[in-house]
């Protein structure tokens, strides 16, 4: 897809959202039979109550306060700093080693929610902090970044499953284009059927990796198991780089929920289906030649859920897009099942990271 940079794992981890203070359970029992036995469960999240667990979270960070993401964190919490998967415990233990100092307090914006399914959404959102972090005894710079969180329901509270960030790199006319119709998306409410749309990333130009993504192998992840849907993700995914490929629409469209959304590695956003396939079909800003191959390899999914599933793994393409050299492409991809298809519904990219 775009330019692509590197998630930085500090920013990554100072974002992650917490169910405290979220939507309020909905507690009411469907009839007087079961009102003994019934238990209470979340209600759907809003915009508002997503952005104010995100500041939350992000203020928990700068005080390495891992207990704070005990709570807030699914028990299948995962996050990619390249081939590097991290579980929960890891996670938490990075946080535990972090301190920042902001300037002006946190500064979020431009929130836009994305339903997955009646249990999942994913959330992005700018943050314009700024100041300085510390983690794993290293201080890196805090710049504007494009942060998402994948967001599942848990019983009475809703848990962060997944985030990363990408730093803003400019405003190219493709993320303006998208912005333009954030506004009517982050306010409308998930309706109940999505039907299935698109999937699959873009080439990638030079690298720029962040120096906090740096931070993020300082210790040894302990060793995750991937899902039993790995293998046929994978080959799912790598048949959409074909369809990048080959400027396939319909293919696009066959593969990629209605609702889907994204995040590109410039920190650029995708608002919707349309808006993505129209890059990645050459009838956007992105302009490509010469690709004559394409790969993704490296798949590693965990499953959210029985019907979601998280998706690793490094995509690749010869040729240029405008004008730069393509290569690796760090990607995160969440498949929802749709009767018995996986379909693309949320999508993050990244630049390689040095050494991952």
């Amino acid at each position: 897809m775009k330019r692509l940079i590197s998630v930085t794992l500090l920013a990554a981890a100072s974002l992650w959202i917490s169910a405290c203070g979220g939507p309020a359970a909905n507690n009411a029992p469907a009839n007087n039979s079961n009102a003994n036995t019934a238990k209470p469960t979340a209600a759907a999240p809003t915009v508002d109550a997503l952005l104010a667990m995100e500041k939350a979270a992000s203020e928990a960070y700068a005080k390495g306060d891992g207990a704070y993401f005990e709570g807030i964190l699914s028990d299948k919490a995962v996050m990619s700093m390249g081939k590097n998967r991290m579980g929960k415990a890891d996670i938490v233990s990075m946080i535990k080693t972090a301190k920042c100092e902001f300037k002006d307090g946190v500064k979020l914006s431009e929130p836009q929610m994305s339903k997955i399914n009646e249990d999942t959404y994913a959330f992005t959102f700018k943050s314009d902090s700024t100041g300085s972090c510390t983690e794993n005894g290293k201080s890196v710079e805090i710049k504007p970044t494009r942060a998402a969180t994948v967001w599942v329901r848990n019983g009475e509270k809703w848990q962060a499953v997944w985030h990363g960030e990408n730093e803003i790199m400019g405003a190219p006319a493709g993320d303006k284009k998208a912005d333009d119709k954030t506004a009517e998306v982050k306010k409308e409410e998930p309706k109940k059927d999505d039907k299935a749309a698109a999937t699959k990333p873009d080439a990638k130009p030079a690298a720029n990796a962040s120096s906090a993504a740096n931070t993020a192998a300082t210790a040894a992840p302990a060793k995750l198991t991937p899902s039993a849907n790995t293998d046929a993700l994978t080959k799912a995914h790598a048949a959409g780089w074909e369809a990048f490929r080959n400027k396939d629409a319909k293919a696009f469209e066959g593969t990629m929920t209605s609702s889907f959304s994204g995040v590109g590695p410039d920190g650029s956003v995708f608002a919707n289906r349309d808006a993505a396939i129209k890059e990645w079909t050459g009838a956007g800003t992105m302009k490509c030649e010469g690709i004559t191959k394409t790969s993704f390899t490296e798949g590693f999914a965990q499953a959210a859920s029985p019907t979601v599933e998280i998706l690793m793994g490094k995509g690749n393409a010869d040729g240029k897009c405008n004008g730069q050299p393509n290569g690796d492409l760090w990607q995160t991809a969440v498949y929802v099942k749709e009767g018995d298809a996986w379909k693309l519904a949320f999508m993050f990219e990244s630049m390689p990271m040095p050494g991952a």
